[in-house]
């Protein structure tokens, strides 16, 4: 692999300038927000009830009469909000549900899910560090479409710049989220189930889960993927160090550590 200062040193002055816009424009738009009071969690349940009940009928919003879509993971979860500090409107949420030896609750969902997964072994995926990504959505305000995914979608709209610009934030703010989630559970491993559409957007931001298993229907078609949380956020660096410098606060989050 190579160092940070060799890949540092390869970037093109015009690269290097687009890493500081990025995170400088990052941080003018969105804040990340624990969910750590009734109030906030509320606002997170009502956004997953808007996406995942109302947009995409991954649940059946008659079984959530309060409008809020709750399910028997939250107790062992932690949750985080996306808001945009010009209309001060919640853009998105995402939890991850800690694993059964952490939380005292239940296996993380995925590993019932896929036979695969669980053939893994704790060199592959440790049980008591794995989380798994869930719940990750993002407002009908502000995407113009959405995908039909266990993770609701991020998209780009062609026709309007300021889109284009604005998207991209919040996948990132989510999973700038997700990095702060997981170091302060001590999570070194990452599980999540999605459809292939959102594989490879993800993947066009340098994001590289790892699919293991057949695609399976599961309110749509999905996949399981993984990864552990060093690889993941090395191969970012690597591959898009901008994208890196938002998801990890420039490295304070969480350093490289590919030159190891």
């Amino acid at each position: 692999m190579q160092s940070q200062n060799t890949i540092a040193s390869a970037m093109p002055s015009q690269l290097q300038k687009d890493d500081a816009h990025l995170v400088k424009v990052y941080k003018e738009l969105f804040d990340v927000l624990p969910a750590d009071s009734p109030e906030i969690l509320e606002e997170t349940y009502r956004l997953r009830y808007q996406v995942y009940c109302l947009e995409t009928g991954f649940e059946n919003k008659d079984d959530f009469e309060n409008g809020m879509e709750t399910d028997i993971y939250d107790s062992q979860s932690v949750a985080s909000l996306l808001m945009h500090k010009g209309s001060g409107s919640i853009a998105g949420t995402v939890r991850i549900i800690l694993p059964e030896e952490l939380s005292g609750g239940r296996e993380i969902p995925a590993l019932t899910i896929s036979e695969e997964l669980r053939e893994l072994g704790e060199d592959g995926l440790p049980r008591g560090r794995t989380a798994e990504i869930s719940r990750f959505s993002v407002s009908k305000k502000f995407r113009q479409r959405h995908y039909d995914t266990h993770i609701p979608g991020i998209e780009e709209d062609a026709g309007k710049a300021e889109s284009q610009r604005v998207i991209p934030h919040i996948t990132l703010g989510l999973m700038k989220a997700i990095v702060k989630m997981s170091i302060e559970n001590n999570i070194t491993h990452w599980a999540v189930v999605m459809e292939p559409a959102l594989q490879r957007l993800l993947r066009k931001l340098g994001i590289h889960f790892k699919p293991i298993g057949p695609i399976i229907e599961y309110h749509g078609r999905r996949r399981t993927h993984y990864s552990d949380v060093d690889s993941l956020l090395n191969g970012i660096y690597e591959e898009r160090p901008e994208i890196w410098n938002v998801v990890t606060e420039c490295g304070t989050l969480y350093p490289y550590t590919g030159d190891k």
